[in-house]
């Protein structure tokens, strides 16, 4: 904690102690000595007089204390303005969000940024890849996770290929093949990830030329592991999804790798507010650590 000569006066005569003054803002006792010297020599005369019982203030420093409250006060109350003024006081944060995102990724980052600015507010909108992209555009929210295709004339910055596994559950007939392909998969019931109007998987099967067996369009994509462990289906689902999370189930490579390409989209940077970009900031510099082996960057 940072404090002007004339707070640090304030907070000895207040405490009565050099040492518990030094405590509280984290400085070492000489210094906070020095700051009371400095002061009373500007000021010629002495402020504070040490006795056996404690610190208590001279006639001179009695006089002079309102004032030097004021002072301080009128410095916290700058401080406190300028911090506004930075935008990362009593700001809201927006950002739309998928499941994956919401709970791999974005809580250490919200965690690590609130001990910095811990007046600052997140409000997170689930939403599928269009619809994000869609308020981001129309100023409902200040930042969007999305798929990069969805994003479109919007600010953005690739973070993270996300590869989509094939699950099926033990005993089957795929079980024992280390990498399945696309085809291996259409031949099988299929349970797909409902995306709303961009599905990674179906995309992938149109541009192989193939016509998969959906049995199920499901959007929780708890739900669709459930399923397959009743033996429904097989399915399609994100790394990032089934990262830290035990299935029961076996995940395979797909041969042909279709993957989301995660960015984060904002909708300028002469809109963006300052809290936002920071947060935003943060993120970006973030993916390059990410502390999922699986995720790479996307490269342009």
């Amino acid at each position: 904690m940072r404090a002007s000569r004339a707070g640090v006066c304030v907070r000895v005569a207040e405490k009565g102690s050099f040492t518990a003054v030094a405590e509280e803002l984290g400085y070492t006792q000489s210094a906070i000595s020095q700051q009371v010297r400095s002061l009373e020599e500007e000021l010629g005369c002495t402020l504070l007089e040490r006795r056996r019982d404690g610190v208590r203030l001279t006639k001179d420093g009695s006089v002079l204390m309102p004032y030097l409250e004021a002072i301080s006060h009128a410095e916290d109350a700058l401080s406190r303005r300028q911090r506004e003024l930075s935008g990362l006081v009593g700001s809201e944060i927006s950002i739309g969000t998928f499941t994956s995102v919401s709970r791999n990724i974005l809580p250490p980052l919200m965690k690590e940024f609130k001990e910095v600015w811990p007046e600052v507010h997140f409000v997170l909108r689930q939403g599928e890849y269009t619809s994000i992209a869609d308020w981001v555009r129309e100023g409902e929210l200040d930042l969007g996770f999305t798929d990069m295709e969805d994003a479109e004339g919007l600010q953005r910055v690739p973070l993270l290929a996300d590869e989509m596994m094939a699950v099926v559950p033990h005993g089957h007939r795929l079980a024992r093949k280390r990498t399945v392909s696309l085809e291996d998969l259409a031949a099988e019931p299929l349970i797909v990830l409902d995306e709303g109007e961009s599905s990674v998987a179906l995309r992938a099967f149109e541009h192989a030329g193939i016509t998969p067996k959906v049995e199920y369009t499901v959007t929780d994509d708890y739900s669709i592991l459930q399923m397959v462990r009743e033996g429904l289906g097989v399915t399609l689902l994100y790394e990032l999804m089934l990262s830290n999370y035990d299935t029961g189930l076996l995940t395979k490579h797909v041969r042909e790798r279709p993957k989301r390409n995660i960015c984060l989209a904002w909708r300028s940077d002469e809109t963006l507010p300052l809290a936002s970009k920071r947060f935003a900031e943060k993120v970006i510099s973030s993916s390059a650590s990410s502390p999922y082996p699986f995720v790479r960057l996307v490269q342009s």
